[in-house]
């Protein structure tokens, strides 16, 4: 083929080109760009096309999240909870379970006499059997178990007021098999009125004795008014195991009167 020949073959095939369009082609359209610059993407919906798709892993996550808000996050917990925690005991648990393994105690039993003048007569003889209970004090007997006895018995009477009376048993293993006093002053006699005695009732419980912060402390006679000036006022309790009891002679409520107290401790087998 020669030069001109080629040339012309070339410009047919240029005007057969510029004359065909996007409608010559089947399935093919033309679509107006649009004036806008191809900055970004346009948005496209695809809910319709993963919803199935998406619909598992949104209940996952809800799962998930519904776990992590019951689990305590470590940031919430302080230094003490991560410990108790990972040993699954907390701070009280051992002073529960020293609690859950001392025995329950039954009340002692009580009795009154009218031989107040006798016993009087017969403790003034005796040493270290008359002692005086200021006001605002609260004397305190402590009386440890021996194994030569099996219970521990009292009586004791005052002179013109009654004075308040409660037992209390301590778990602590004994050291010493003396009897000792102890003196204690009530805090809370600056911020009372003087109370006028007269005739008690069992619900008069004495402000001094409420509290006890020993977790060996167990009550066997809670601390009441006794009418122990009228009548001696006498008891014993079955020992129940090794420890100390104390006897406390409670005079806290009165601003003005000391007290005279008669009193013996002893035991019995």
């Amino acid at each position: 083929m020669t030069a001109m020949e080629r040339l012309e073959a070339t410009s047919e095939l240029q005007s057969r080109l510029s004359a065909l369009s996007f409608s010559s082609f089947p399935g093919v359209t033309s679509k107006q760009c649009d004036s806008t610059p191809p900055g970004r993407l346009e948005s496209t919906n695809l809910s319709e096309s993963t919803q199935s798709s998406i619909q598992p892993t949104m209940d996952e996550a809800k799962q998930l999240s519904k776990g992590d808000e019951d689990a305590p996050t470590e940031g919430a917990l302080g230094e003490g909870c991560k410990e108790n925690i990972k040993t699954g005991s907390s701070p009280l648990s051992a002073e529960i379970k020293e609690a859950a393994q001392m025995p329950p105690l039954p009340p002692p039993t009580t009795w009154t006499s009218a031989a107040v003048k006798e016993l009087k007569a017969k403790l003034r003889s005796e040493k270290d059997s008359v002692v005086t209970v200021y006001r605002g004090d609260i004397m305190t007997v402590h009386v440890p178990t021996v194994p030569e006895a099996k219970k521990v018995c009292w009586e004791f009477a005052t002179d013109g007021y009654d004075i308040g009376f409660g037992i209390y048993f301590d778990w602590t293993p004994v050291t010493s098999r003396s009897i000792t006093v102890h003196i204690s002053e009530s805090s809370d006699d600056e911020e009372e009125e003087e109370e006028l005695e007269g005739p008690l009732s069992n619900d008069d419980v004495e402000k001094g004795s409420k509290s006890h912060t020993n977790s060996n402390l167990t009550e066997i006679l809670p601390v009441y008014r006794q009418d122990s000036h009228l009548s001696v006022q006498g008891g014993s309790h079955d020992f129940q195991g090794e420890g100390t009891y104390l006897l406390k002679f409670d005079n806290s409520y009165s601003l003005w009167r000391n007290k005279t107290l008669y009193y013996r401790v002893y035991y019995s087998a």
